[in-house]
């Protein structure tokens, strides 16, 4: 860990709930915010958060699994996600939302006409802003987690 945690204290809610107090809960309010009120079909928000996770190296975020009312990705999901160009296991919203995952991580400057053309077919005004503000979320916070050496102790953070 590359954050020094008083002895005996839980580092997650250390660090996100008492070291910042005016940002740490705030931040993990938007951050469970994204799961809670999602309009996005299970399989879109999954294949955009797993590939942020697999850009950040996020341990916490890799193995997490969002479950909707019982329900779950298939066991394989990940490896779909890896290779979202050829999979024949994704529809036009799943792999579209795998690829704006990829490109708002690694490529933001060359989203292009083309691109948010295929977008405006497949997503809402509403769907592709709560995708992009999602997308902030699990890039920044699955980064500061992987980056400060949280992300094998991390658990969702609760309301305070």
């Amino acid at each position: 860990m590359n954050i020094d945690i008083p002895e005996g204290r839980d580092p997650i809610e250390y660090v996100w709930g008492e070291m910042i107090p005016g940002i740490g809960p705030a931040a993990a309010n938007f951050s469970l915010s994204v799961y809670a009120h999602t309009t996005l079909g299970l399989r879109e928000f999954e294949a955009a958060r797993l590939r942020i996770a697999q850009i950040n190296g996020c341990v916490f975020c890799l193995d997490w699994r969002t479950e909707r009312d019982g329900q779950k990705v298939e066991a394989d999901f990940p490896e779909a996600v890896t290779n979202w160009r050829t999979t024949d296991a994704f529809d036009d919203r799943t792999r579209l939302a795998a690829e704006y995952a990829e490109r708002y991580a690694l490529d933001h400057h060359n989203l292009d006409e083309d691109f948010w053309d295929r977008m405006t077919t497949h997503y809402t005004q509403q769907e592709i802003v709560e995708l992009s503000m999602s997308l902030g979320s699990w890039l920044a916070f699955g980064r500061l987690n992987h980056v400060l050496g949280l992300d094998t102790m991390c658990v969702l953070p609760t309301h305070r």
